[in-house]
């Protein structure tokens, strides 16, 4: 996978921090009530974590979305598109109710030093945490002129940022898809669902 180093102006750089995160995640919900693009296929009834210890992406944007399970239910996601990303010591995790009880499911993925790796990746979710820093980004701009292959709706509130880096990656998601997702070193293990990403 190939990846720009973040750029070193400090024009062109911004750390999340400094965005309110309360205002920022009231206007990229603003839209799904208007018809934002919707994640594209049914979700499951789950939810599920994935962490990283740090994810260095090209060409970044987020807009407002809904993911729609098979019920017909619509629910509200951050829709996060990265170009290209890396993801060092990757881990995702989600738990089910079975007749038998709970059963959880554990994949791990781009340790030692060999980090995973995805291209065109789209995550809707709906909750994230990390130290984030990003090159050249916009804020508030239109989600349909943003800089990825996914877009939003016309008018809705979105940001993009040239490069993306997040180190202590914790997500919550409903849906993670990429045209290539490489797993290097990958485990997957079933577990009593008391053992999580985080």
């Amino acid at each position: 996978m190939k990846f720009r180093k973040l750029t070193g102006t400090h024009a062109g750089r911004i750390v999340l921090a400094a965005v309110p995160a309360a205002v920022v995640s009231t206007l990229l919900m603003a839209g799904v009530a208007n018809g934002a693009v919707p994640v594209s296929f049914a979700v499951s009834g789950s939810q599920f974590q994935i962490s990283a210890s740090q994810l260095d992406g090209t060409g970044f944007s987020q807009y407002a979305g809904v993911a729609p399970d098979t019920a017909g239910k619509q629910h509200q996601v951050a829709i996060a598109n990265i170009n290209s990303a890396s993801l060092s010591d990757l881990c995702q995790s989600v738990v089910t109710d079975t007749p038998l009880g709970k059963v959880g499911l554990l994949i791990t993925a781009g340790g030692g030093g060999k980090p995973a790796t995805a291209t065109d990746l789209q995550i809707g979710m709906t909750d994230l945490k990390g130290d984030s820093t990003f090159g050249n980004i916009r804020i508030g701009v239109d989600a349909s002129t943003v800089n990825t292959s996914h877009k939003g709706s016309a008018g809705d509130f979105a940001q993009d940022a040239d490069t993306i880096k997040i180190t202590g990656l914790q997500q919550t998601a409903w849906s993670t898809q990429a045209s290539v997702f490489t797993l290097t070193g990958m485990h997957v293990q079933l577990t009593d669902g008391s053992k999580g990403c985080f």
